[in-house]
């Protein structure tokens, strides 16, 4: 199958090493993006969709900007990451890996439908376990050669969480936490998803995040916290961290029987007012 071709400006993007398409072309052009040591020098490049890459010299704490996500949410949520082996559902570059190893993780399974992607100082690692092309719906206990997780990282794209909570409680041992990030472009109908696939109304965030509570909740799992990512996605999206836990138990609860500790309304009213603040410092 002939592998799709991208601008390089936007695949550094999409894939979280930059924030904006103008950054995107200045690191291009200051001569710092490379793929396999070999240094990329024209943001229009049409370059294949897989193609490994590296920011050198990168300000980033780490190898992509997922990293500060699972970042805020540990310190926010006060998860402690130390002696565990995580699940990195959707590590594509491998921020989430990154940060988590960074934070004393045992180890990582770095899981992607994708390939190609995972940065290499991690793809060297012999903490991290790679799990390229690998569907996580299909996924059984006995892939996990090296101990099944006790905790797990949830970024994923153009699937909902709702496919991905039922066959996570089958691989993960008892009381484990997980850290699911919300897109609400990919968890909201059709007609809620605006041009360019952003969702911008907060009505539809609430929602988004209700509906997504309720299908864990009732799967099981016990909701914790909840919280807004510190940036944007590569397209524009507030995202939302969730903070679940499984007990080990499949046992449903209904929403109302839970008593969260947040408000999901204030929650995405000050996400809307940060991200405002940011586009219009002013």
């Amino acid at each position: 199958m002939k592998v799709k071709k991208q601008r390089l400006d936007v695949l550094l993007v999409e894939r979280g090493l930059i924030e904006t398409r103008e950054k995107a072309k200045r690191a291009i052009m200051a001569g710092t993006v490379f793929s396999n040591e070999t240094r990329l020098e024209k943001p229009g490049d049409k370059v294949p969709e897989d193609i490994p890459l590296e920011i050198k010299g990168n300000p980033l704490p780490y190898v992509s900007r997922g990293g500060l996500k699972l970042e805020k949410a540990l310190k926010e949520f006060d998860v402690d990451i130390k002696g565990k082996i995580l699940l990195d559902i959707g590590a594509s570059t491998g921020g989430f890996t990154d940060c988590a190893l960074q934070n004393g993780a045992k180890m990582s399974y770095a899981l992607d439908v994708g390939y190609n992607q995972l940065a290499w100082k991690l793809r060297k690692d012999e903490r991290v376990v790679v799990m390229e092309r690998t569907n996580f719906r299909y996924v059984q206990p006995e892939n996990f050669t090296k101990g099944l997780p006790n905790f797990a990282t949830i970024d994923v794209s153009f699937i909902s969480l709702r496919l991905i909570f039922p066959v996570l409680k089958k691989v993960l041992v008892p009381s484990s936490d997980c850290i699911a990030l919300i897109k609400p472009q990919f968890e909201a109908g059709r007609e809620q998803v605006g041009k360019k696939g952003i969702v911008r109304d907060p009505r539809v965030h609430q929602e988004v995040i209700e509906q997504t509570i309720d299908f864990a909740a009732k799967e099981g799992y016990i909701v914790k916290n909840l919280s807004y990512s510190p940036i944007t996605g590569g397209d524009g999206n507030i995202e939302f961290l969730l903070h679940l836990f499984w007990p080990g138990e499949s046992r449903s609860i209904e929403q109302e029987d839970q008593k969260y500790p947040f408000s999901i309304e204030s929650i995405v009213k000050e996400a809307h007012e940060q991200f405002k603040k940011s586009k219009d410092p002013s």
